[in-house]
């Protein structure tokens, strides 16, 4: 597809000569010797580049750059001038220009500069998808009463620019909740900047957080941008704030009552304005009995409270999950496709995942990987025994040196669990396997399980 070029200039000449030379290039080129004549043909059809002369006997250059960004924002403008000055060229770039080019014109300028433009524009179009195909990766999933009440208190809570709380357990998805906040609010074109407090060691977190100037101790050779330094205007998320300490609680106290802080090593004060969401999965309340989380800094972040149920708590949810983490690891690692079976879906919901969303989304990256058929059953996902529920994490987090071992590991849980269910009785296993007895035996010989003759029966 050629790319179009709209060229406005009240000069006969100019129009012919930038036509010309534009064809050859290989750009569709279209004319307009007025402000209204240009501004009704981009209504028509929108051009991917305005070259735009500043004087034209019906309108003012500008006022028309003015309307064409008020109306189309994503079209690069290039304004042209034979009586340029440097308060012309400045007002023409706040307004939006892309650019500013005296005349006579420098056609070699003009082609570098349309070029780039084109470009340009490209690539904060294939900006904008991203954003979006992430926003739709990092999309809430959930249709149960608890979830539909939590996205509603989020349409709600984004809108303002209040201090939020979230609370939960490990693994429920608040940061998730942090980032759909932020993606309502009105700092949603600014940075989300994630600090995962737990993770950073004591004796760093406070230059991780507030920068640090050059020589403020051993290492530090250069002068560095803290979290909420880079965040400003827009929103920093620390998450498990519960673990911070009270050296680093105070600072951060600072920062919410001052709205300015000071890098580590230096005496000036920076201001910031940034939105603050926290995260925790510890009773903040007892911890400040305890002594570990400073009071007043409880009721500075505790402005509005969102709190994030765990899975057991939404099992309606469970399948719903299951199906979009399948089909999103499958597409991210180019697998073939697998679906589960309603089946596999109600023995998810029997369990009760004390590692909440995370643990599944494992559990469903592992089937995706050793299930080879199309289908998932419920012998596939060796969570539920007859007396009770195994320790799916266990499973999941453990190592293995290759898929081959992982898949043997698995079904030897698997098997073992079901002899034991049937008292070691083979027939009934097999039967409850749907293979053969002695498709059975020949497996438990490979797998290394080894029949127990005080109680077994054949």
């Amino acid at each position: 597809m050629q790319e179009h070029i709209l060229i406005v200039d009240d000069e006969k000449g100019i129009l012919s000569a930038l036509s010309g030379v534009l064809e050859d290039e290989g750009y569709t080129i279209s004319t307009a010797g007025t402000g209204s004549e240009a501004l009704k043909k981009i209504g028509n059809d929108t051009p991917s580049v305005v070259l735009l002369d500043i004087w034209l006997p019906d309108i003012d250059g500008l006022d028309v750059l003015k309307e064409i960004k008020a109306a189309h924002k994503d079209i690069p403008v290039i304004v042209m001038s034979g009586h340029g000055t440097i308060e012309t060229a400045v007002k023409a770039t706040k307004l939006g220009a892309y650019d500013y080019i005296e005349k006579p014109l420098s056609m070699e300028r003009v082609n570098l500069l349309i070029s780039h433009a084109i470009k340009q524009q490209n690539l904060e179009l294939e900006n904008v998808q991203l954003r979006r195909s992430v926003e739709k990766s990092e999309e809430i999933i959930g249709e149960s009463i608890p979830m539909r009440q939590l996205k509603e208190q989020l349409r709600i809570v984004g809108a303002s620019n209040s201090r939020v709380l979230i609370t939960g357990e490990n693994g429920t998805g608040k940061e998730l909740v942090a980032r759909s906040i932020h993606r309502e609010s009105q700092r949603a074109n600014k940075l989300f900047i994630a600090v995962n407090c737990a993770a950073i060691p004591e004796t760093l977190i406070e230059s991780e957080l507030f920068g640090h100037e050059k020589g403020a101790f051993t290492g530090a050779t250069s002068v560095q941008r803290g979290k909420f330094e880079i965040a400003d205007s827009g929103t920093i998320f620390l998450d498990e704030i519960g673990d911070m300490s009270l050296n680093t609680q105070a600072k951060v106290l600072r920062i919410l009552q001052e709205q300015e802080f000071q890098r580590v090593g230096g005496n000036k004060n920076l201001k910031v304005d940034v939105r603050l969401i926290s995260a925790t999965n510890k009773d903040l309340p007892a911890e400040i009995k305890k002594g570990t989380f400073r009071e007043d800094l409880y009721y500075r972040i505790n402005v509005i409270t969102l709190n994030v149920p765990p899975l057991k708590e939404r099992r309606d949810d469970i399948p719903l999950l299951a199906k979009h983490f399948l089909k999103e690891i499958i597409r991210e690692q180019g697998l073939h496709k697998k679906v589960l079976t309603d089946e596999a879906s109600q023995l998810l919901k029997e369990y009760d995942w004390p590692g909440n969303v995370r643990e599944l989304r494992n559990l469903m990256e592992r089937a995706a990987i050793m299930v080879q058929r199309d289908r998932i059953l419920p012998e596939d996902l060796a969570i539920i025994g007859k007396n009770g529920r195994q320790n799916v994490t266990q499973f999941i987090n453990e190592k293995h040196e290759s898929l081959r071992e992982a898949r043997a590991h698995f079904e030897r849980l698997y098997i073992t669990e079901r002899l034991k269910e049937n008292s070691w009785n083979i027939t009934r296993t097999a039967e409850d396997l749907k293979i053969e007895r002695t498709n059975l035996h020949r497996k438990m010989k490979m797998l290394g399980i080894e029949e127990r003759r005080e109680n077994c029966q054949n």
